[in-house]
């Protein structure tokens, strides 16, 4: 390591010498610095400091982690922090809310038919980002509170400048800088994207009826309504996919008038809707990279892919990329090879190819075979949930495949205590 950083500067000028420079402080960022420095390699961390909870409304979103997320954050000390803050996930029910005649039949995914307390947990995206950006500060060799504005990548090491001059010299760039990556584009990584006629309203409830920690995604022609449980429970997060005149209909709309479509959108199956929180619409879109790595950057999370929000895929796949990356480079410093060499960035797109793959075109096809009036694939997915709901075994098989991705887990995420 030494040997590859020579004749860099020294941090007296602002400027860190690191294995490894992460863009972006976003969940997928800060944890891929902190699954960095798990293995013991030197981390820089760059990227606007996250607001506080308390002094963020704008972000209403939530984050519905998966076990295997949730074994990770066990292993980056960092779950014990916000676990208060979490709702187990211990069942996943389906309604088709269409208008087709081919309605398929509602269906519950239970966790305890897998022998598992829960799915996962949903915790607010503000309490998460808190907890791992504060975990960072003690752990990660440097944290720029700054955005990059610059990358310079040379033969053997990168340079990333933020304002003002500082910033780092890194054998190893990981860019988690989101859709517009300034790290995607200094190594000239290409990305496809794509629009749905389609946003999404995230905001939280209150309802008179307990939620009993099960998660409801009602499914219809324009996208989908989704309720996740809160620790209240007779609170839930929501995710309201429609069509973009309805979303921004819905966002202009007062507190009551939002209340009130939105009880009729559920059908009481929360009870009566009591007061509703700050509304943030986004628009729906995919965004996938045509190659997961560039010369001395791997990407991860949204620099990387981008789904739209259904079946809580997203964070996970950037959580799992984040694991993965901190594998190869381990590796790396084991055979003490360069973590930003070619080797250790073939191993990473090599090991994250399947999983990013099938995560991309499953959701992408599932929100598609929403929105589409075709009679025979209307037909077909009625008949695959009539099976889930008569065939215990295949339901059980559809939920082990949601679970985990079709490689092996990477070594953080194996388990915890």
């Amino acid at each position: 390591m030494n040997e590859l950083l020579s004749g860099m500067p020294s941090s007296q000028n602002s400027i860190v010498q690191a294995a490894a420079a992460v863009v972006g402080t976003g969940p997928a960022g800060i944890a891929a610095a902190l699954c960095l420095a798990c293995i013991g390699a030197e981390v820089a961390l760059i990227g606007p400091a996250p607001a506080k909870p308390q002094t963020a409304p704008g972000d209403t979103r939530t984050a519905a982690l998966l076990t295997s997320s949730v074994d990770l954050l066990k292993r980056l000390g960092v779950w014990e922090g916000v676990a208060a803050e979490a709702a187990p996930l211990e069942a996943i029910r389906i309604i088709d809310d269409s208008k087709s005649l081919l309605r398929a039949p509602e269906i519950e995914f239970a966790a305890k038919e897998l022998g598992l307390d829960a799915f996962g947990y949903n915790i607010a995206n503000t309490a998460l980002v808190a907890a791992l950006y504060e975990k960072a500060a003690t752990t990660v060799k440097a944290v720029f509170a700054a955005n990059v504005e610059h990358i310079t990548i040379g033969a053997d090491h990168a340079d990333l400048r933020c304002s003002g001059g500082a910033g780092a010299w890194a054998c190893l760039v990981v860019g988690a800088d989101g859709r517009r990556s300034v790290c995607r584009a200094a190594a000239s990584i290409e990305a496809s994207e794509w629009r749905y006629d389609q946003g999404a309203i995230a905001t939280s409830f209150s309802h008179t009826l307990p939620h009993r920690n099960i998660s409801t995604e009602l499914h219809r022609e324009a996208g989908s309504v989704t309720t996740v449980p809160l620790p209240d429970p007779l609170a839930s997060s929501l995710i309201w996919v429609g069509s973009a005149a309805e979303i921004e209909h819905l966002m202009q709309a007062d507190e009551a008038s939002f209340a009130t479509a939105l009880g009729q959108r559920l059908g009481g199956i929360l009870g009566g809707i009591g007061t509703t929180g700050a509304r943030a619409s986004f628009p729906v879109a995919g965004l996938s990279a045509k190659s997961l790595v560039g010369k001395r950057t791997a990407l991860v999370g949204e620099a990387a892919h981008i789904l739209p929000p259904i079946g809580a895929q997203g964070l996970n796949l950037g959580l799992r990329d984040a694991a993965a990356l901190a594998d190869c480079v381990a590796d790396a410093q084991l055979r003490g090879a360069d973590p930003g060499g070619d080797a250790t960035l073939s191993a990473y797109a090599k090991a994250r190819e399947l999983d990013v793959m099938s995560r991309t075109v499953g959701v992408d096809l599932l929100n598609r075979s929403l929105l589409t009036g075709f009679m025979p694939l209307q037909a077909a997915r009625g008949l695959v949930l009539h099976g889930l709901n008569a065939l215990p075994p295949l339901r059980r098989l559809v939920m082990r495949v949601g679970l985990t991705p079709p490689t092996a887990l990477p070594s953080l995420m194996r388990g915890a205590g």
